[in-house]
């Protein structure tokens, strides 16, 4: 199990190697490298605390496919850390958004074709999305307005605000227009990030993007005030029973479809 356990480190590890390769080719503020190693580490943590939580026997190749995800992240987290300090070459972020990116389409398809679904894999895949579009709407916010930033803090906003009001955690029945969403979203930011559209273009591209993203949290929300209207309390006395990840009741969302809220 202690082996199963050390999975996470050896992809934050490889993800430093990294680091250390693009440090070679261009300069890495020391802002940059905090960053970008901060996000390995924790990420890293979490998921093993996840793993161990959950006992589960192996990381799964799904898992692994997200952990690649992960590293790519930890990178162009350093990158764009390090462009509000000294100048980061744009097509030096592409090479690790793009493939990030293009991940993404892979790792549900891995899951369904290896039978390695699991509620861990859905929300690893789900925290991994929502700090792309958080880091890519940092980075287009010099050129586009902060407003961009809209995108990246929706997911967090939603999440806080379920704190708030638990009923925003309830289940939501699967929708696959939230992951074409989602990818619309990260799209729309490399290209902006990337500058190789003019200024206009790239503008409109992430408006519709916010606008789409907006459009189904709204459709999710309504969903959820019309479910919480119709819903019938629980029976005096009854335990509400935990769900796959344990942190949540069969009431509040189970993380397998939490992890596509984006």
């Amino acid at each position: 199990m202690a082996k199963v356990h050390l999975a996470p480190w050896l992809w934050a590890l490889g993800g430093v190697a990294l680091l250390v390769a693009v440090a070679l080719a261009e300069n890495l503020s020391a802002l940059g490298w905090v960053a970008g190693v901060a996000y390995l580490a924790v990420s890293s943590a979490l998921l093993t605390v996840g793993l161990a939580r959950r006992g589960m026997p192996r990381l799964g190749p799904a898992n692994a496919v997200t952990a690649t995800r992960s590293t790519l992240v930890g990178v162009v987290t350093a990158l764009v850390v390090t462009s509000f300090i000294q100048h980061s070459p744009e097509a030096l972020l592409l090479a690790f958004v793009v493939p990030a990116l293009l991940l993404d389409a892979v790792d549900g398809w891995v899951a369904r074709r290896t039978h390695s679904e699991t509620p861990l894999g859905a929300r690893f895949d789900m925290e991994v999305d929502a700090f792309l579009l958080l880091v890519l709407s940092v980075a287009t916010g010099p050129t586009l307005g902060w407003w961009t930033l809209a995108i990246g803090l929706m997911r967090y906003a939603f999440v806080a605000a379920a704190w708030v009001f638990p009923w925003l955690g309830a289940q939501l029945p699967p929708r696959y227009w939230r992951k074409v969403v989602t990818a619309v979203c990260g799209i729309a930011l490399a290209l902006a990030a990337s500058g190789l559209a003019p200024l206009p273009v790239a503008d409109a591209a992430v408006g519709v993007a916010l606008a789409l993203l907006v459009e189904s949290f709204g459709r999710d929300v309504i969903w959820l005030v019309r479910a919480r209207a119709t819903a019938r309390p629980s029976a005096p006395g009854t335990p509400a029973s935990p769900d796959a990840a344990g942190g949540r009741t069969a009431a509040p969302a189970a993380p397998a479809q939490r992890a596509r809220r984006l």
